[in-house]
This record gives structure tokens, C-alpha cells and sequence, in this order.
């Protein structure tokens, strides 16, 4: 129930720093409504072309007689069009993030410094990140249409079906959203789909909270446009209790710096900003003094860092 309340907590910390940063709050809402506008003209435009799909795909009913005809592909024609809908709703949130990569990548950025402890994240070419963003959300969305599937299946049960499905099909769809949002801010660390995905599973509360209620919210879809910066922001908020990060800018010059030992150790080059203390990154050939540069990037001890790669 702590991860729970903790989930709710950053959504709502998320939605409050866009409010006090209102520039942010329209910067951030840019890519959301470039995806929206996309979407409504494709949805114009499948809504007007539905009727003669419907029509190319039921040639052996040019003989029925009326009404049978126009019930069938007034059906068909709604099941195309409600099928585009559902597809928009679900991948709305990864065309945006796909979309918005700099915009989100410089909110993300401003949340780091603005609350302290900012990592140093990994110099990558932008195209590259388009790139591997795209990857990761095509995965996405195919584990959450592999869930949908056994969902659907699970449907036909009797009481299963109409009580408990419904339930996990929203618990599935606010994990994966809160992997999709946190995705900007992670990569920005170093951590990789897989091991984002395995941080978040150890914490579901943490993510039910955080998505559950947006789901919910974004099935209305300018309410989506509104609450994506405040989203993003809060996911930014979420990494940093994923991945901690202790700025200690200005302290390694000082002749009586911390000593190691007192659970963070003394790494050079590390651009002063090291893993607080517990951190599970930590540990490995980073912790025992062998990466000269830090857990997120190459040195000495790279060959051992699972974040290494990408």
C-alpha cells in the first residue's frame, strides 16, 4: 500500500511542478497535440472511407436484399472504425513519447536539475534514440497485445470474465504505461527496456499507482494532451526513486571530501555524481573501484557493466 500511495504521490507531485512551471506545461504539450491532430485527420478519414471498405469486403452480398445488406456493412463499417479508435487509444501514448523524444528528453533534464542530483546521461545521437525509442515501444506494445489476446480469451469465462478481467486488463495497461513514461528518464541513466521493466515489476504498487489512474484519465484524449507533461514530469520523479542519483557537484575538489567507506565509494571520473548510498547500481566492478568511468558509461570496467550497452 506504501508503493501504492507513493504511485498516486508522483503522479500528483508530476502534475503540481508542470503548475509551477507553466512554460514547461506548454512545452510539454506540443508533441501531444501534433500526435492528436495526426490522429483525428487519420480518423476522419477512415471514418469516411469505412462504408466503401465495408462494401470491397462483402461482394457476395450485392444480391441480398434490403435491410440484410446495409446491416451488414453498416456493422462492418463500425467495427473498422471502432477497431482504428481502439488502436489510436492504445498507441496514443507511444506515438507521443516517439514523437516528443526532445521535448520530453529537455523536461526531463529541467525536473533532474531543478530537484538536484541530475545524472550524466550517455552521449547518443539523436537518431540514435529515436531509434532505440521506437524499438522499445514496438515491445511494448507487443507484450501489451500478447496480454490483450489472453485477456480476450479469459473473457469467456463466466463471472471471470465480466469481474476479474476487466480489473487486470487496466492493471496491465498502467504498468506498461508507467514503462513507457519512465522510459525518457531511465534511458537518461543508462538502465536498459529489459532491466526497466524488472525494476518496475519488483514495485508494482509503486507503478499502479502511478498508471492505473491515467490510464483512466487518457481514455479521454484531450485530457491526455493536458496531463502528459505533468505525466512525464511525475515518471522523471518515479526514475529518480528507481534510480537514485546523489549530485555532488563541487565536492570532489574539496581537499576534505567525504571518505570512502561510509557507503559510497570514491570512483574518479565520474563527473561528481555518484549512486546514493543502497543503490543497487552500485554495486559490481563499480563499486569495487574498477570503472573509471561510472556505472552508466565505458572504462575500465565496461566489459562487466551491464549498462554499458545498448
Amino acid at each position: 500500500m506504501r508503493d501504492l500511495a507513493a504511485g498516486l504521490g508522483y503522479l500528483a507531485k508530476g502534475q503540481k511542478w508542470v503548475g509551477r512551471h507553466g512554460r514547461w506545461w506548454a512545452f510539454g504539450m506540443i508533441p501531444a497535440l501534433i500526435t492528436l491532430v495526426g490522429y483525428v485527420v487519420a480518423l476522419v478519414f477512415l471514418g469516411g472511407w469505412s462504408e466503401d471498405l465495408a462494401r470491397w469486403a462483402t461482394p457476395f452480398a450485392d444480391g441480398w436484399g434490403s435491410p440484410w445488406q446495409g446491416l451488414l456493412r453498416t456493422a462492418l463499417a463500425a467495427i473498422v472504425f471502432g477497431g482504428g479508435l481502439l488502436i489510436s487509444v492504445i498507441t496514443f501514448t507511444a506515438v507521443t513519447l516517439l514523437v516528443g523524444q526532445p521535448f520530453y528528453e529537455s523536461l526531463c533534464e529541467t525536473v533532474d536539475e531543478t530537484e538536484g542530483g541530475a545524472p550524466t546521461p550517455p552521449e547518443v545521437p539523436l537518431w540514435r534514440e529515436l531509434v532505440v525509442s521506437a524499438r522499445d515501444s514496438l515491445h511494448v506494445l507487443v507484450r501489451v497485445a500478447g496480454f490483450g489476446v489472453l485477456l480476450f480469451g479469459c473473457g469467456f469465462i463466466p463471472v471471470v470474465g465480466q469481474t476479474l478481467v476487466p480489473v487486470a486488463g487496466f492493471l496491465v495497461s498502467g504498468f506498461f504505461l508507467t514503462v513507457e513514461l519512465t522510459a525518457v528518464a531511465l534511458q537518461r541513466r543508462g538502465v536498459p527496456q529489459r532491466e526497466r521493466i524488472r525494476l518496475l515489476r519488483a514495485r508494482l504498487g509503486l507503478a499502479f499507482g502511478f498508471g492505473v489512474p491515467l490510464i483512466l484519465a487518457f481514455l479521454v484524449p484531450l485530457v491526455t494532451v493536458l496531463a502528459m507533461p505533468g505525466a512525464v514530469a511525475g515518471a522523471t520523479l518515479l526514475a529518480r526513486d528507481l534510480v537514485p542519483v546523489e549530485d555532488t557537484d563541487g565536492e570532489t575538489d574539496e581537499p576534505d571530501a567525504a571518505p570512502a567507506g561510509e557507503g559510497v565509494p570514491e570512483v574518479p571520473g565520474y563527473g561528481g555524481r555518484r549512486p546514493v548510498p543502497g543503490n543497487p547500481y552500485a554495486a559490481g566492478s563499480f563499486a569495487a573501484g574498477q570503472d573509471t568511468a561510472g556505472p552508466y558509461g565505458g572504462g575500465a570496467g565496461a566489459g562487466q557493466n551491464p549498462y554499458s550497452s545498448r
